[in-house]
């Protein structure tokens, strides 16, 4: 008999092996695995699992189970270590509230900087809206034409720019020559180009250009009569997408690895929330200040001072964090290798949206969007200018309407998880669309049946115009706490499932595409009405109308693309099914009778040579 040392109930070693049998140049999985047909000198592989070793003496000692056990252990360990994976001398890594310390040395600095960057956007966009809303001789009719001529050229010119320094400057020196004219300006207008806005401004010749071309030309002129301040509206509007986007998410995903973006990227979505409640607060309190100034101070110039102060001193903040992170946090080590990038012009954009109904839907989604929120929001301002005239009123306003939305948001975002889990991706994708449905019939039945409902409105202690700014609020807040919480996870989710060809260039598409379109949409279509009515109040029911053509088609879109989405998930899931199912694992029995042979045919050599030229010989080792 033959006593063994079996090795995890696949192999058989002999007490005794000859040096002969193990060649050191050979490894032991290729010796098992090699269909090479020299045989090794006293070695053969049985038809059981089980290696045979041949010219040994035929008693041995035995050993328990006990024993064989702590000799595997002492064999694998030394195999760890000749391997070099032994992890004696690893030392772990520090931590506090389990996490690294390394971590939080790029995490929390990344979050002031994000909580900085939000705080100064509420504060830069609800200025902009009351510079060029409550500005003389201008109206909330500016902003489509300021958005499609001034905001859109400007931001296009941007980006070149900035593609031209990104190629000429290293990465921190690229980050502060973006940031720092920002900083300076906002600092300059405050200070320097409004207290001057009187003299800077052509206020005369445009009123010369207005009487020559009548009222529904007010718009356009007010951009040139107040240029200042849409070079603020438009630095404002870039702020977000430049600083936001572009830098911090940037810089985000440079220091940051995929477990943790995974695990932190979410808390930067609330904590941007954080950031709106405590900066609208700031806005209503220094726009409260005009209260407290004596007679005859422009108390609009004063909190813009302070407002731009606390800007500017952001803005250092955000540059010292940046520095500290690249002085003093680990940065991971990028692979140098480019990605090759799908780039698709304005019409291979086009055609690729054409030939796919799922990327159609999709592309119906995010234009829609774009359209009915800017339908709705530039009527509201009009309404909210008429009720609240003075720029302080104004900007008090604006500042409860952010802390509103980062709380409304906020809640919308804890929410958003049971939605998707209990409802799924169709009820989540038809949430945004009906909210911004019903908040704006409630709007425009308003602005249209106001007079009408004016006696039950009194009793409540509203007048139809209040009751319009209100309603409007509550539209703007609940539609955009739901695109930040539903209709963006949506959208990305919406790509997972689609092949990678289809996956990328159909982002891409919709990227070239869709975007603009639908924030430039909007902007065009009220463009339209005001020239052809006269003013953006003529225009009321036929941009009602407008908005509800288009929420319409917005829920066909979404509900088809719930069924599209369905079936694709069930494909991939049962693609997921089929490979497992192809997917074989050995099992192994590890009962005490057959000291962990494997049963059936072993994996290891299931030809019926073998199994027929070792019939005749031992299948299994003697127990001892």
């Amino acid at each position: 008999m033959e006593a063994v040392l079996q090795g995890k109930g696949l192999l058989s070693f002999p007490p005794n092996p000859k040096t002969r049998s193990l060649l050191p140049s050979h490894g032991l999985k290729q010796r098992i695995l090699s269909t090479n047909s020299r045989n090794l000198s006293g070695f053969s592989l049985s038809s059981n699992g089980f290696q045979r070793f041949q010219g040994f003496v035929s008693k041995t000692p035995s050993f328990s189970p006990k024993q064989r056990v702590s000799l595997i252990c002492r064999a694998e360990a030394a195999a760890a270590d000749s391997d070099g994976l032994s992890t004696s001398g690893e030392t772990e890594n520090p931590k506090f509230l389990g996490i690294e310390v390394e971590t939080l040395k790029k995490i929390i600095p990344l979050g002031l900087m994000f909580f900085c960057i939000l705080f100064n956007y509420t504060i830069l966009r609800d200025t902009k809206d009351v510079l060029v809303v409550t500005a003389k001789g201008s109206s909330a009719e500016i902003i489509p034409f300021l958005k499609t001529w001034v905001n859109l050229p400007m931001a296009v010119g941007f980006m070149l720019l900035y593609t031209k320094l990104a190629n000429a400057l290293p990465r921190q020196a690229l980050f502060y020559t973006v940031i720092v004219p920002f900083i300076a300006f906002f600092g300059a207008f405050g200070f320097l180009l409004y207290p001057l806005s009187n003299y800077i401004h052509p206020q005369a010749f445009a009123d010369k250009l207005l009487n020559a071309l009548g009222p529904r030309f007010l718009g356009p002129l007010a951009i040139m009569r107040i240029w200042s301040f849409c070079l603020f509206y438009v630095m404002a509007e870039l702020w977000g997408s430049v600083v936001v986007s572009v830098l911090f998410w940037g810089f985000a995903n440079q220091i940051t690895t995929v477990d943790e973006a995974k695990k932190f990227y979410p808390l930067f979505g609330l904590g941007a929330n954080v950031a709106l409640i405590f900066s609208g607060r700031t806005v209503k309190y220094f726009s409260n200040m005009r209260k407290h100034l004596g007679p005859g101070v422009d108390g609009w110039a004063i909190s813009l001072k302070a407002m731009m102060s606390i800007v500017v001193g952001m803005g250092l903040a955000i540059c010292f964090l940046y520095w500290w992170v690249n002085k003093f946090a680990s940065l991971p080590t990028r692979s140098k290798k480019k990605k090759e990038k799908v780039n698709m012009g304005t019409m291979e954009s086009l055609k690729f949206l054409a030939s796919s109904r799922y990327i159609r839907d999709l592309a119906t989604l995010v234009v829609a969007y774009g359209i009915s929120i800017n339908l709705v929001e530039v009527t509201w301002k009009s309404k909210l200018k008429a009720q609240f005239p003075s720029p302080n009123e104004y900007s008090s306003f604006m500042g409860d309407f952010s802390t509103a939305t980062g709380i409304v948001t906020f809640v919308m975002m804890l929410l958003s998880q049971y939605i998707f889990n209990k409802y799924g991706w169709g009820v989540a994708a038809n949430i945004t669309p009906t909210v911004l449905l019903i908040t704006g019939v409630a709007f425009f039945s308003l602005i249209l049946f106001g007079g009408p409902i004016a006696p039950m409105l009194t009793q409540f202690g509203l007048t139809p115009l209040l009751a319009a700014v209100y309603v409007g609020a509550m539209q703007n807040i609940f539609s955009k706490s739901a695109k930040y919480s539903l209709f963006d996870p949506c959208k990305e989710m919406a790509y997972i499932p689609l092949d990678e060809d289809t996956k990328v260039k159909g982002k891409a598409a919709i990227d070239v595409v869709c975007n603009p379109l639908g924030k430039s949409g909007g902007a065009l279509i009220q463009q339209f009405m005001i020239l052809t009515f006269g003013s953006l109040a003529n225009s009321t029911p036929y941009l009602g109308g407008v908005l509800l053509v288009i929420v319409l088609a917005w829920l066909g879109a979404a509900r088809s693309l719930d069924s599209q989405f369905s079936a694709l998930r069930q494909e991939e899931e049962l693609e997921k099914e089929l490979e497992r199912s192809a997917v074989k694992i050995p099992v192994v029995s590890q009962n005490d009778g057959d000291n962990g042979s494997l049963s059936g045919r072993s994996p290891l050599n299931p030809t019926t040579g073998d199994s027929a030229s070792s019939s005749s010989e031992t299948s299994a080792p003697t127990n001892a």
